[in-house]
């Protein structure tokens, strides 16, 4: 299964069983050099581009660049192998047996290989031919409430954040924070998610790979729905058969999605969407990135298109898809006008 979700440095260390958040802690690069544009890099120049992002077609040797070593192995038979997470395996296995089981990567057990134990997935990419990717991280934010409130009883001064936050906003940080040169963690994370769209969409674009194998990941401020909008018509090159294609998947997932009682149960938070489409206009969108995904209390359900109020646990997941899906829906109009 291919994920192609960009983590920040302090989520992969921090937590790597939340996957990029946080399926991200590895890296691999498709070997080829490129004349790029500013905003688009070379592979090997990259960033933490996650999981199942080990080959475009199998005669293609992938690089790892950067991430947790020993993270992620390629198998045979058309499947990954990612370093075991409990969670994450607890809600593969409730999700082979619900309604999203055709919109989630086939998982096949756990597995030991060379001492270490592993999930068996699905590699995504296995039927595309050099594809497009994109990764569009879900609902209205990225951390547990847990997260959250673990932080504030330690809140501890971080260097490294501040640095992360002036490099995106130098005008950011507090007066305070200025003299520091450091802010909390729950301040950060609560302003990671006001700069992008996840607080005025319900989702965020995280990164795009192109079928020559560069990549962008500079969405950190895409936050208007013009911004994606236009950042959809490039990942697609605004083909109205991809971008119907997409749309009718997205359309199955969110029909689905109603009458799945894991969802209902579970609070869906640092998941995915996994956009990926090649030459022959074969496209296709998975849910991906389950290790932050929690059950709820018994008894306790959720309405996902709600506003999130500390305590409530909603994550806006589904207000989000119904924004993704209008965007992409007035794009494939737009297109069809042309």
């Amino acid at each position: 299964c291919l994920l192609l979700a960009v983590c920040s440095p302090e989520q992969s260390r921090e937590n790597l069983c939340a996957g990029r958040n946080m399926y991200s802690s590895e890296v691999f690069a498709y070997p080829m050099q490129l004349s790029l544009s500013k905003s688009w890099r070379k592979i090997k120049n990259m960033v933490h581009w996650s999981p199942f992002v080990m080959s475009f077609k199998k005669k293609y040797p992938w690089i790892q660049l950067a991430g947790h070593a020993g993270s992620f192995k390629a198998a045979a038979n058309g499947r990954i192998l990612k370093k075991h997470c409990e969670s994450e395996q607890r809600c593969l296995d409730r999700l082979m047996n619900d309604v999203l089981k055709p919109y989630v990567p086939a998982y096949h057990g756990d597995i030991v290989k060379d001492g270490e134990r592993y999930n068996q997935m699905e590699d995504l990419l296995a039927e595309f031919d050099s594809p497009c990717v994109m990764d569009c991280k879900m609902g209205v934010r990225t951390y547990l409430e847990e997260e959250l409130i673990k932080a504030r009883k330690k809140p501890s001064l971080r260097k490294d954040m501040y640095q992360k936050m002036i490099e995106v906003d130098p005008d950011a940080p507090t007066e305070e924070e200025n003299v520091l040169r450091a802010v909390t963690k729950p301040r950060y994370m609560q302003w990671r998610e006001t700069i992008s769209s996840t607080a005025t969409l319900g989702f965020r674009i995280e990164g795009i790979k192109k079928e020559d194998g560069t990549v962008n990941r500079d969405f950190k401020k895409t936050r208007t729905k013009e911004q994606v909008t236009e950042a959809f018509r490039e990942f697609t090159r605004g083909n109205r058969n991809v971008l119907n294609s997409y749309l009718i998947r997205l359309k199955g997932i969110r029909a689905t999605l109603e009458t799945s009682p894991f969802f209902k149960c579970h609070e869906v938070i640092g998941s995915s969407l996994l956009f990926i489409h090649d030459k022959k206009e074969q496209a296709k969108v998975w849910m991906i990135d389950f290790g932050k995904t929690t059950p709820l209390p018994e008894g306790q359900v959720l309405q996902h298109n709600v506003p999130w109020v500390e305590g409530n646990r909603e994550d806006g997941y589904l207000w989000g898809l119904d924004n993704l899906i209008q965007i992409l829906t007035e794009l494939s109009q737009k297109e069809d006008s042309h």
